[in-house]
């Protein structure tokens, strides 16, 4: 598959260097996160390898210790999410680091010496190199686990009520009923956790974002982090927001990303309209109005929680697996936008903001889908 950004009125010679220039820049982006990796995970043991794509590769990856070239699949690199490519990556360095600096060449390539490096550095094992995010009991329709978030499902696609106190109502069950899943669900070591990075790479990261992050990591049972990413299509850098949990946690939290951007967006408009705005300059200030609104809403249901005896305690072996996934973890402070009417607007929207109807079908593995659109 070729690197290139379709454009059928580009002249033939300047998408083959385009698409030279992209696979050039994708090669130095991996070569990056090697090294991110090698400092963060391997403590630097590892030799820099011939780093290469391979193009019409059945493997997402593999590891050539002959001639030290470690190559990542093209149509991997195209077609996933970055994230999903420095798992590989991870993946095939593990098979560096047993080869090289463990001198193991007596075991399979999945033995337990590779199996051990990856437990130790929170690297997934499996032969695709990939984590899954549903295991098997998750995908079973008659489960426990599967009835219970069925319940949730319907409850908040009764949210959708034009009633406002029954769409409420229905709102702050589903969230008890949320918290109360994840109480009586006890996790069994650290298999059952998982990533998903929400959104495409963004050069600038505006509070209103940060704050959906906020909202996440302290309402919906995932921990969040703003982690670097690469946009293979425009050989650009940016930012990107890892949410780490269970499978059904995470896609809960892929839904509540999405909802949140469309309806603060939406609000905005309708403010736009009711108030005569013809400017965009306090979009920003308005939708983290938005989010601070939603978010004491939800701070406010959590203390009704806390009263019937419902108290979350952080989850330490979700902090575990964050930590093994990314060992240097940094916090950056930044300071609000000012008050504002803008900003108040926003926040008394938020405030009256429903959570409501994330089901849109069951998953491939019969579990309910909790996005409406495709996965990210």
């Amino acid at each position: 598959m070729s690197a290139a950004i379709p454009n059928e009125s580009a002249d033939p010679d300047e998408t083959l260097i385009l698409s030279a220039q992209l696979q050039a820049a994708t090669v130095r982006e991996l070569l990056r996160s090697w090294h991110h990796f090698n400092a963060t995970l391997f403590r630097r043991a590892l030799s820099p390898p011939q780093l290469g794509l391979a193009r019409g590769a059945t493997k997402l990856g593999l590891w050539i210790p002959a001639t030290r070239t470690l190559l990542v699949s093209e149509s991997l690199v195209m077609q996933q999410p970055w994230g999903l490519v420095q798992e590989v990556l991870k993946h095939e360095m593990a098979h560096q680091y047993v080869h090289e600096i463990l001198g193991r060449t007596d075991e399979s390539a999945h033995g337990p010496a590779f199996q051990a490096v990856c437990a130790r550095m929170g690297i997934d094992a499996s032969a695709a190199g990939v984590p899954t995010l549903l295991s098997p009991e998750d995908g079973e329709v008659g489960s426990e686990r599967g009835r219970q978030l069925k319940r949730i499902a319907r409850l908040l696609s009764l949210a959708e009520s034009q009633n406002v106190h029954e769409a409420e109502s229905a709102m702050q069950e589903a969230q008890r009923l949320l918290l109360k899943y994840n109480l009586d669900s006890p996790m069994v070591g650290e298999t059952r956790h998982a990533f998903r990075q929400l959104g495409e790479p963004r050069g600038r990261i505006d509070e209103h974002l940060r704050l959906v992050a906020v909202v996440l990591g302290r309402y919906f049972f995932v921990e969040t982090i703003w982690v670097s990413s690469f946009d293979v299509r425009t050989g650009r850098r940016g930012s990107v927001l890892e949410v780490v949990g269970r499978s059904e946690n995470l896609e809960m939290s892929a839904y509540v990303y999405d909802f949140l951007l469309h309806s603060a967006e939406q609000l905005w408009m309708e403010h736009k309209r009711q108030h005569r705005v013809t400017s965009n300059r306090e979009r920003r200030t308005y939708l983290s109005g938005v989010m601070i609104g939603f978010a004491e809403k939800l701070a406010q249901q959590q203390r009704g929680q806390q009263q019937q005896g419902l108290v979350w305690v952080a989850d330490a072996e979700l902090v575990k697996y964050l930590r093994q996934r990314h060992p240097n973890i940094r916090r950056v402070y930044s300071q609000g936008q000012p008050r504002s009417e803008a900003r108040a607007a926003g926040k008394q929207a938020g405030e009256r903001l429903i959570l409501h109807k994330p089901i849109h079908g069951p998953s491939s593995g019969g579990l309910p889908r909790l996005l409406p659109g495709p996965r990210r």
